[in-house]
């Protein structure tokens, strides 16, 4: 076997850690939950041996006491025995006189010397303490107490006792008996709030699992499908925002669908026609009159330019390619373009108030105004008003025509591309109807709203856009070359 390269070996180690840092949810809660719950365990378990080790102490502390008490009321009584009786509180008891003789001691310590050498100052009753391993005769550390005890009726040091009393001595702990308890029951204590942590975020995380699974089986040709609302608050939230996404979605793809299948549509019938009439002039050369036959092919050219140009200007405008933005008078940009203007064949009324200035773009601005004056000149009986006037904070055109009008179900649907009116078929055959679908694209890159408003005769478009210094701040940027044909 050749030996690992330290290249790969290094990747190897990298990919492990960045496995770690991208564990799971589930898992980092878990641990999170395992290391808080081992800490708590262990923190009550200690407070408990402390408490049981603490009252351990007392209680031999206390029979410790007791047994003095007794040894000394026997030296008060002269009572004393040269042997003690054991009791059952393990406490070990002997008395030394002043020459260190033992002259009395539990059975257990009987003709043994004195189990500690240590001597307390004389004093009624002063006691020291100490913890031998061990005292002499016993076994085991222990805690060993001497009082002194002076006679009241002769105080010589000579009749001095001292009495010394020997305990267990227990660790801090308590015992290993009580350390494995606690140990056990932190274990489990931590095993099971690590279960239920466990088990509590699997099921929290199950509706998102689901969530997921539904989204990985959404595709472009299953867009009406939709991730299931689970019942929790946060979730319930995040999925109603999923699938309002896809609803967004799906409408985007059915336009894009729609648009697409429409201009393959209105793209594919010039092509068609002068393919034919190409063909027909082909096999009959000598009867094709070439100058008409130009003309038609001429035409349908122009047409499919007209619907290109549209599109991409449609292009443009859906990239949301920044606008060249500069302090525009509105008033003048419209008289300039209707000067440039051919003689219309119906009269133009101006009402153009002075100081509507505006930040646009003044090409794509031109380009919504030229639009609206087309579709005016098609549908005018006799007049068209084009109006600039102030509304609150914002800069409004107005394109009127005294024609018949839209009818108000059909409002909105003349802002849909590739939509076209009978009336508007019949007075413009060769029309994209993409003309006011680039207007309303127009006035929104300006944070602006085109509609078609009531109006006591014909149509009335009214376009709405911010006045200076009420547009919203967007980065710099150089101006945009703008293709003129995309324009006019």
């Amino acid at each position: 076997m050749g030996k690992a390269r330290p290249g790969r070996a290094r990747h190897l180690t990298r990919g492990r850690s960045v496995n770690w840092k991208r564990s799971s949810l589930r898992t980092g809660s878990t641990l999170i939950a395992a290391v808080i719950a081992a800490l708590v365990s262990i923190s009550i378990s200690l407070l408990f041996l402390l408490q049981v080790a603490a009252e351990r102490e007392d209680r031999d502390a206390a029979r410790a006491d007791a047994a003095i008490d007794r040894v000394f009321f026997m030296i008060r009584k002269d009572r004393l025995p040269p042997e003690l009786s054991n009791r059952q509180d393990e406490t070990m008891v002997q008395v030394v006189d002043s020459r260190g003789r033992v002259v009395s001691a539990s059975e257990s310590l009987a003709g043994r010397p004195p189990m500690a050498t240590f001597v307390p100052p004389p004093g009624q009753r002063v006691r020291i303490e100490r913890t031998l391993c061990p005292p002499n005769g016993l076994t085991g550390c222990m805690d060993v107490k001497a009082t002194a005890v002076t006679d009241r009726m002769s105080p010589a040091p000579q009749n001095h006792m001292i009495i010394y009393t020997a305990t267990p001595h227990h660790p801090w702990y308590g015992s290993l008996g009580m350390l494995l308890l606690a140990g056990a029951a932190s274990t489990m204590a931590t095993a099971l709030a690590s279960a239920g942590i466990y088990w509590m975020v699997t099921k929290t995380l199950a509706p998102m699992n689901a969530i997921r699974t539904e989204l990985a089986e959404i595709t472009a040709t299953n867009l009406d499908r939709r991730v299931p609302v689970p019942k929790h608050q946060e979730l319930r939230l995040m999925a109603e925002t999923v699938n309002a996404t896809l609803d967004r979605l799906q409408n985007a793809v059915d336009q894009l669908r729609r648009f697409t299948s429409e201009a393959s549509h209105d793209l594919r019938s010039p092509i068609t026609a002068m393919r034919t009439h190409l063909e027909e002039a082909l096999l009959y050369p000598e009867d094709t009159d070439w100058p008409r036959l130009t003309t038609e092919v001429l035409s349908g050219v122009e047409r499919q330019q007209a619907i290109v140009t549209d599109l991409l200007t449609l292009s443009r405008l859906d990239s949301g390619l920044p606008l060249y933005r500069e302090p525009t008078d509105l008033a003048r940009l419209v008289e300039a373009e209707l000067g440039r203007r051919p003689p219309a064949r119906v009269g133009i009324v101006r009402k153009l108030g002075e100081g509507v200035i505006v930040d646009c773009d003044r090409l794509r601005i031109t380009r919504l105004l030229t639009n609206l004056l087309d579709n005016a000149e098609r549908h005018a009986t006799g007049q068209i008003t084009v109006t600039v006037r102030f509304q609150d904070s914002s800069a409004v055109l107005e394109v009127a025509d005294d024609g018949e009008g839209v009818p108000p179900e059909h409002r909105e649907k003349i802002f849909e591309r590739f939509t076209r009116l009978e009336a508007s078929r019949s007075r413009d055959p060769a029309g994209t109807g993409l003309g006011l679908p680039i207007c309303r694209d127009i006035a929104k890159a300006h944070h602006g709203t085109l509609a078609l408003e009531d109006s006591d005769h014909g149509a009335r478009f009214v376009l709405y856009l911010p006045r200076a210094g009420h547009f919203p701040q967007e980065p710099e940027c150089a101006p945009e070359p703008h293709d003129p044909a995309t324009l006019r």
